[in-house]
């Protein structure tokens, strides 16, 4: 495969593209599709994602040779990782044509790109082979307990925990790894398996991320007290299998890093609620319609569509995608840190613009 620059990638000054805060932008997570097949409770709850809901028709999402241009010129604007996100991103028909197009973009350098996704495994056992030969490096999987019932429960599909280890283990086989398995910890709903989790994924070569359940979008009845501090979680860990805090493993990485003293492999924890890391944020995401947000908790954003379907050129689209970035001075989770009250609006649902 050719290493030679792509076409319409600028070369930055060294400084680089950065925004209000100094940031750097380094990770595009895109959206492929707003469906998903599970309707997890922090997430899309039935009672608001139920049978009559309306769903973007297929000709509202982003084309795939749009989703292609944009990344392409965001990484001559210094992006290096893309993730794919959804909803589930496995459901959308082709993702393979899509990832293969993705895996040939080259920095200005000749460099390929940090390429991922994050699905919720289900489609995992006859997708993986196929995803690694399109040229997918890894894949995230969400598994939030290991009670069957309760597994159940929070996916709220009656889908089983064990399709989805079929999955993570048809992934590995395939050389989608290391695997990274996401937690989401809620009070009162699965934080008493926090230990259990711990131990199911020590020693298999697998990362275990905890996140503090997140206040993303307006439907999830989010609440401070729901909220497990990942604080209290290493706690928890360390006092059973001692952990040690390991350096970051990239800038702007989003979880904290700890590993087992005894070697059995290490943690992640995300603290976007009591740890804000807004400071050192690179990403920029693009929703499912194609539109750009700057910040996980964002109320609006900038429609790209509008400007890939009217004829507007490589140019525009960039000046667009570098303004934008260059006036951002997103800081929610730091705001609701010091009790500022930054709601100004409805924010954007996590199923629109992925995690």
């Amino acid at each position: 495969m050719s290493t030679a620059p792509i076409p319409g990638a600028r070369r930055l000054p060294a400084t680089g593209l950065r925004d209000a805060r100094r940031r750097p932008l380094r990770d595009l997570r895109i959206s492929v599709t707003d469906r998903c097949n599970f309707r997890c409770v922090y997430c899309m709850p039935k009672e608001i994602f139920g049978r009559d809901y309306r769903f973007l028709e297929h000709d509202q999402l982003l084309s795939f040779s749009e989703i292609v241009r944009i990344a392409r010129l965001a990484v001559g604007l210094g992006v290096r990782k893309l993730r794919l996100t959804g909803g589930e991103p496995l459901l959308r028909k082709g993702i393979e044509e899509l990832i293969a197009e993705l895996a040939a973009l080259r920095t200005p350098e000749g460099a390929p790109l940090d390429l991922a996704l994050t699905t919720n495994g289900s489609a995992l056992p006859v997708k993986a082979e196929a995803l690694r030969r399109a040229g997918l490096q890894r894949v995230t999987v969400s598994v939030d307990s290991l009670i069957e019932s309760r597994f159940q429960a929070i996916n709220d599909v009656r889908f089983p925990l064990s399709r989805v280890f079929d999955g993570i283990a048809a992934a590995e086989a395939a050389g989608l790894g290391p695997i990274k398995v996401n937690a989401v910890i809620k009070r009162g709903v699965n934080d008493d398996e926090v230990l259990d989790l711990a131990e199911h994924f020590r020693e298999t070569g697998r990362t275990l991320r905890f996140i503090e359940y997140m206040d993303v979008g307006s439907s999830n009845g989010w609440a401070l007290d729901d909220v497990v501090p990942s604080a209290e979680i290493v706690r928890r860990i360390d006092e059973a299998h001692p952990l040690d805090p390991l350096p970051a493993a990239h800038p702007g990485e989003t979880a904290k890093r700890w590993r087992y003293r005894d070697g059995a492999g290490e943690i992640g924890v995300i603290s976007s609620v009591t740890g804000a890391f807004c400071g050192s944020c690179t990403r920029a995401r693009i929703s499912a319609e194609g539109t750009l947000y700057t910040c996980l908790f964002a109320t609006s954003g900038t429609d790209l569509r509008t400007l890939l379907r009217d004829g507007s050129d490589d140019d525009r689209i960039t000046e667009t995608l570098s303004g934008v970035w260059r006036a951002r001075d997103d800081h929610y989770s730091e705001l609701r840190a010091r009790g500022a009250g930054p709601d100004t609006g409805r924010r954007i649902e996590m199923s629109y613009i992925g995690g």
